[in-house]
């Protein structure tokens, strides 16, 4: 349905904006991406600065910010050379005498002629034997004037660019608050009053122009509600067009299949194991198809829980599906539902157990057309694959649940047409990288969240090491020599597979090589990397999970899903180059088995966050307090981008810190979807503009997806 919107004054081109020059309109655009006034309106204040107590020179202290007010006695310039120009303005009090110092601001000279009265603000010092403030803030003072109100002013400071100073942004945002700051609010007021918030004109006011810095947080507050319950009502608005004429065929969680399942298992699903899948039951147990993540730590049982998920499927009738991003984890989930099966017996048979096949474009000829005519006939049970099953061949008799493994990696278009080859399919999508709660709640906040927070018994720490020291290298290697003599195996993982002229990383071709001439001539060095032909990359894989291969040089293809119990060490190259939470999926690698795992991490990071990262990555094997830590360093940044876009990012609020606002915004918001779904609620024409204005053109489309 067309939306028929009345204009909208923040849409006003900067261009055309009061107190915007054309000058400022170009710089605000090539500086931070702006084209309209509610842009620069949203431009909010990183922190706040109040001028210091107001005294006289005399009983200022020294290196303290202060206020003085005093009468302009004498001015001077200076150039000591090219492209400096100083500005010396001599300032008194009845107490003394102190100098103004601007570097480059040769305009302060036509407002403080001399005799002129202004308050300075700034921080006083001794300088060059004599009292100064550098750069300060001033207001010149009219007879009347309070002097204490310039004081005691809270100052914005801003975001800002080499083009555009904080001061100079300041002064735009107020001239567009004169104009546009009477904006209509968006959020029914029944939700304000339940969390005694502003309304939304007095919130951007106080953001940008506070009394004090109480009422700059209780704007804030609004502000970051605003965000995330927009938001929030998107995802909602989503999660009703998703199920919008869906109608799933429940499926049967407790019969002969997963009970045999669990009785073969020769452990004990953990508690948290326990738990999804009864989250899971009461999905599958709905007409409603199942939109569901899954999160779990490193080697929490993900993969039982999905097998668990789709044998519902199959003792219900239908067929099953996993996809998986990469031809490495697609042949290793064949590998880990085939010996989970294999006690239930061959499949096919009345009693056997269920038939998996796995479907890769590197198969191809009769052995592909046989498994096409056993999905199509629906005597496969259970099809694994990569994006080969979007392929038009690919006809599923009659498809019940869906796995959706790594979802990052897919678009979501592909998620979608993996959907359409059944009808209205439950679909569970599965990520291996820890999530923050508050994330899953916003990134996620569509779907339904099941985590696997615990770890089967017996699995131990791996310890994890940074290495900036080149002389510790040859240690690291012998430590690798050592394993092997052991019996174990060993990853060498690089961030690029070829050698590049633009970054000085070494590459995963270039160190097997080295590896095997220089390192390890006597041990069996192989390689695999993304793109690299399918049998070659698969026969390697074979030989390194049957212990004919002793070290593996790999890029991030092994990353998730690769389930080698006889590795146990692994050295990663260039370390500070990879994310928190990829660097903790590489070393998940190891230590699967019985012996305990050992990373080394090459890296000599430059950077505050790259040395953050390490320090984390050291500390911890806890994957959701990376996830938290990844959170913290990083920011949200564009974290909506992939799933949501049209979304702005979040300009204020930060989803650790604003927890709690999280879980109202998305509580308000859901209920809200539910009562009006449509929001045709007349108290709901604001919200409902709003959100459509957040989502921008793509709209449509946005709210359809899966």
């Amino acid at each position: 349905m067309a939306e028929t919107r009345p204009p909208d004054p923040l849409g006003t081109p900067l261009a055309k904006a009061p107190g915007v020059s054309a000058a400022l309109a170009k710089a605000l655009e090539d500086g931070f991406g702006y084209r309209t006034a509610r842009d620069l309106i949203e431009h909010y204040p990183r922190r706040y600065l109040t001028r210091g107590e107001l005294t006289d020179l005399a009983h200022a202290k020294k290196g303290a910010e202060v206020t003085l007010v005093g009468t302009v006695r004498n001015l001077a310039k200076k150039m000591p050379r090219r492209n400096l120009r100083i500005l010396e303005v001599r300032v008194a009090d009845d107490s003394g005498a102190w100098v103004c110092t601007w570097f480059n601001q040769p305009w302060h000279a036509q407002k403080l002629t001399v005799g002129t009265v202004a308050a300075f603000s700034g921080k006083l010092a001794w300088k060059a034997g004599r009292l100064g403030m550098a750069n300060p803030g001033y207001e010149v003072l009219r007879e009347g004037d309070d002097p204490e109100g310039f004081a005691n002013e809270v100052i914005p400071v801003y975001p800002a660019s080499k083009e555009v100073s904080s001061g100079r942004l300041r002064r735009a945002v107020g001239a567009l608050l004169d104009r546009f700051g009477d904006v209509p609010d968006f959020v029914p007021e029944p939700l304000r009053r339940a969390h005694k918030l502003p309304d939304r004109a007095a919130a951007l006011e106080a953001i940008h122009r506070p009394a004090d810095r109480k009422e700059a947080n209780r704007a804030r507050d609004r502000l970051v509600y605003d965000e995330l319950f927009v938001l929030q009502v998107g995802l909602a608005l989503r999660r009703r067009a998703q199920e919008a004429g869906q109608h799933g065929q429940p499926l049967q969680a407790d019969g002969d299949l997963t009970k045999r399942l669990l009785a073969s298992l020769p452990f004990q699903p953990t508690g948290a194991q326990s738990r999804v899948m009864s989250e899971i039951a009461a999905d599958l147990s709905r007409s409603k198809p199942m939109h569901r993540l899954l999160q779990g730590e490193v080697g929490s049982g993900k993969t039982l829980v999905a097998l668990w998920a789709l044998l519902c499927a199959v003792q219900s009738g239908m067929q099953g599906a996993i996809m998986a991003p990469t031809e490495v984890l697609a042949d290793q989930h064949g590998i880990n539902l085939r010996g989970l099966l294999e006690p239930l017996g061959e499949g096919g048979g009345l009693f056997g157990g269920p038939r998996v096949e796995v479907l890769t474009a590197g198969i191809t000829g009769a052995a592909r057309q046989r498994i096409l005519e056993g999905v199509a006939a629906g005597e496969v049970d259970l099809l694994v694959g990569t994006h080969a099953l979007l392929s038009e061949g690919v006809e599923f008799r009659r498809l019940g649940a869906i796995v959706v493994d790594e979802q990052h990696r897919f678009g979501v278009h592909q998620r979608v047409k993996l959907r359409e080859k059944g009808d209205s399919p439950h679909v569970l999508i599965m990520t291996a990288t820890p999530i923050p709660r508050t994330l899953a709640l916003t990134l996620y906040g569509d779907l339904d969240v099941s985590t696997l927070d615990e770890l089967p018994p017996g699995r131990t720490p791996i310890a994890t090491h940074v290495v900036a020291d080149a002389t510790l290298r040859e240690r690291a290697y012998q430590r690798v020599r050592e394993e092997v003599a052991a019996g174990h195996q060993a990853y060498v993982v690089c961030a690029l597979k070829d050698e590049s002229d633009k970054v000085e990383v070494r590459s995963a071709k270039a160190e097997a090589e080295r590896l095997r001439a220089e390192v390890f001539p006597d041990l069996r060095v192989g390689l695999v990397y993304g793109d690299m032909p399918a049998r070659e990359k698969e026969a390697t894989m074979d030989r390194f999970r049957a212990g004919e291969v002793d070290v593996l040089v790999s890029t991030t293809v092994i990353e998730v899903g690769v389930d080698v119990p006889n590795a146990t060490v692994m050295l990663i190259e260039d370390a500070d180059r990879f994310g928190l939470s990829q660097l903790h999926q590489l070393r998940g690698r190891v230590g699967r088995g019985q012996a305990p795992g050992l990373c080394v991490l090459f890296a000599d990071p430059l950077t505050d966050e790259g040395r953050a990262r390490m320090d984390a990555i050291a500390r911890t094997n806890d994957g959701f307090e990376l996830a938290n830590e990844d959170l913290r360093i990083r920011g949200e940044g564009t974290v909506f981008d992939a799933r949501q876009s049209g979304l702005s990012d979040l300009k204020l609020a930060r989803l650790i810190d604003d927890f709690d606002w999280v879980q109202r915004a998305r509580k308000d918001a859901f209920a809200l979807v539910d009562a009006d779904p449509e929001l045709s609620d007349p108290g709901h024409r604001r919200l409902r503009q709003e959100v459509l204005a957040r989502l921008g053109d793509g709209r449509a489309e946005w709210l359809a997806r899966g």
